[in-house]
């Protein structure tokens, strides 16, 4: 009887620690803490280039007439439009503030002016004054750019430095007013070049075209204070000009270094081995 109980119990006892065996689970493995989220900021150096084209819009000009207590202004002072060169180097500050130093040339701008007085002719006379200038600018800017939007990055900016006004010879011709064919003789005015107070406002957005170049489309109002024009010659002159304001269509290109570097990508632990 004992040895039958005996039996009964061991094969018990079999069965069960089979089939706790056939339903063992591991213990799942704890949740590891999600890794930290880090907005990487944007920083580095750049080039940028830009090309455009300016519309001059010239304040006026004046001179001194006969003599150096008559100061006059020109009747018409007209100045062509031109078309602009740019180069520059900037750093990228972080998202949102980037700064740079630029370095533009404007292209050959006519002026076409002329004034009213007497002259050798005649009482009445009516004066063609031609003339053109180029100007160098040399800028310090700051940009905010006002977050990206695909690959879309809209700024605003302003610049502040000097600009170098260089005009050619001016060219007068008086003529009798009632009679266009009576005329002086061509005299030159020596051109003056000066250095000018500058300053602009910016507006655009750049494009992402890869990792390190962007694309960048904008306007800029660029004002250059007046300063010597032209000097003196026969009764005429020295002459100033009253300054410029520009509205300027730009396009170019910034090369970011480094703009492609990448933060290397998260690889979760191993899960630990569990042992049945």
């Amino acid at each position: 009887m004992k040895l039958g109980l005996l039996s009964a119990a061991v094969a018990l006892l079999a069965a069960t620690t089979a089939y706790s065996a056939d339903v063992y689970q591991p213990e799942p493995a704890p949740m590891m803490d999600a890794p930290e989220v880090v907005v990487s900021e944007a920083s580095g150096w750049y080039l940028r280039g830009d090309i455009g084209y300016s519309f001059n819009d010239m304040k006026g000009a004046n001179y001194f007439q006969g003599s150096n207590s008559n100061r006059v202004d020109f009747d018409s002072a007209d100045l062509d439009d031109s078309f602009l060169l740019g180069a520059g180097v900037g750093y990228q500050v972080n998202n949102y503030l980037r700064t740079d130093v630029t370095f533009d040339y404007l292209t050959r701008a006519d002026f076409n002016g002329s004034t009213s007085g007497s002259c050798g002719v005649a009482d009445d006379c009516t004066s063609s004054d031609k003339t053109s200038m180029t100007v160098y600018s040399l800028l310090a800017n700051a940009y905010v750019d006002l977050g990206t939007y695909g690959s879309v990055t809209p700024y605003v900016g302003a610049g502040i430095g000097g600009s170098y006004v260089k005009w050619k010879d001016l060219h007068n011709t008086s003529c009798d007013t009632a009679d266009s064919t009576n005329c002086d003789p061509t005299y030159d005015h020596d051109g003056k070049g000066s250095w000018r107070l500058t300053y602009a406002l910016m507006a655009g957005a750049s494009i992402d075209v890869t990792c390190n170049i962007k694309a960048d489309v904008g306007y800029r109002f660029r004002h250059i204070s007046g300063g010597d024009m032209f000097g003196y010659n026969l009764g005429g002159g020295p002459g100033e000009d009253k300054g410029f304001n520009m509205h300027e269509a730009r396009v170019g290109a910034r090369y970011a270094f480094g703009g492609c570097d990448q933060p290397a990508p998260y690889e979760p632990p191993p899960a630990d081995i569990v042992y049945k």
